[in-house]
């Protein structure tokens, strides 16, 4: 039995493919493409084609299971707007049994439009089915792209206090930061160059993506995002973005000085991820730490070490390229769930 499981994000839609022998996991296949949704969710239907095709020919697919962020775009007027054309979508593609990643667990489309809400941004909840599997007590952390979710876990069950993304704002649960493609000015007020404090000019000039492109964390393969400028993605390129943040260029900084500035800009988000955990981990009283996601060492573990808080990473069980579509493997586990 094969079974797909879909993570449909705002930028990036990840895909699981998990082949089951009695039962039992035999093989699991995983892929990603990057999809702004708030410009091309026309394209949906062919990105989720695509993607099962370079796995495995469709018609060997026996389940589909669907977990969703993208409902937040502003494509959509509302989340309910987003989730039930997303949903739509998908039942025009697949002639195999869907199911919907749901705070409640999995939901037929039936069920679904009853409550849409209730899948809204509930890719969370796949993750940590995986990560109750490696630790009973402890938070996991998953930076990806765009966010970053901190979400408690006892006896082998999540404990979130905020279940909606709004809910989870307030709780230290979601840190809206990830690895590629937040805005640097969104986390950093000021940078210090040479002994002096410079301002940040509050445009859209640079993102993480280039910080981690020019301290070498990321991967060639990893930028997958959009540039803020639509140009390249070499270690120049990105390091002229970042010195127009404090309204420089490359005649004006060297690249010695675009370093130290991205060193800076890093430990800000490791400490922005670090404030929510800490939150997090007093009020559960949890001291152990899964990190996973695309950020798992570069944020993730970091922001634990600065918390002294003991930490395993999800890469210790999983391949990287599976702890960066978590949730769309634990969205294949939960489908097939639902169905056995």
């Amino acid at each position: 039995m094969k079974i797909a499981g879909f993570d449909i994000g705002g930028a990036n839609t990840d895909l699981a493919v998990i082949d089951f022998e009695n039962g039992e996991i035999k093989e699991i296949k995983t892929d990603f493409e990057y999809l702004p949704m708030w410009s091309q969710n026309d394209k949906l239907d062919a990105t989720l084609i695509d993607l099962i095709e370079k796995i495995c020919p469709v018609e060997e697919i026996d389940a589909v299971g669907i977990s969703m962020t993208a409902e937040l775009v502003d494509a959509f007027e509302t989340k309910t707007e987003g989730v039930i054309d997303i949903a739509t979508t998908c039942e025009k593609l697949f002639d195999v049994p869907i199911g919907y990643i749901a705070l409640s667990g999995v939901l037929s489309l039936e069920d679904l439009i009853k409550n849409p809400i209730d899948v809204a941004a509930a890719n969370w909840k796949a993750t940590s089915q995986i990560v109750a599997e490696i630790e009973k007590d402890c938070i996991f952390v998953d930076t990806g792209s765009t966010t970053t979710d901190i979400i408690p876990i006892k006896n082998g069950e999540e404990c979130a206090k905020g279940r909606t993304d709004f809910e989870r704002s307030a709780t230290g649960e979601l840190v809206y930061t990830g690895t590629l493609r937040t805005n640097l000015t969104s986390f950093v007020d000021f940078i210090p160059i040479n002994g002096k404090d410079y301002h940040v000019a509050s445009e859209l000039f640079a993102s993480t993506a280039d910080v981690y492109n020019v301290l070498g964390l990321i991967k060639d393969e990893d930028f997958v995002c959009a540039t803020c400028d639509g140009a390249g993605k070499s270690k120049e390129e990105s390091a002229r973005r970042i010195s127009r943040v404090v309204c420089a260029d490359l005649d004006i900084l060297s690249m010695d000085e675009i370093t130290e500035m991205s060193k800076f800009i890093h430990q800000k988000q490791v400490e922005q991820i670090a404030s929510g955990l800490k939150e997090v981990s007093e009020r559960e009283g949890l001291d152990k730490v899964v990190v996973t996601g695309l950020g798992k060492d570069i944020l993730c573990a970091e922001a634990a070490k600065l918390l002294n808080l003991d930490f395993k990473s999800m890469g210790d069980y999983y391949t990287d390229e599976e702890c960066v579509v978590a949730p769309a493997i634990g969205t294949a586990l939960m489908m097939k769930n639902f169905i056995s």
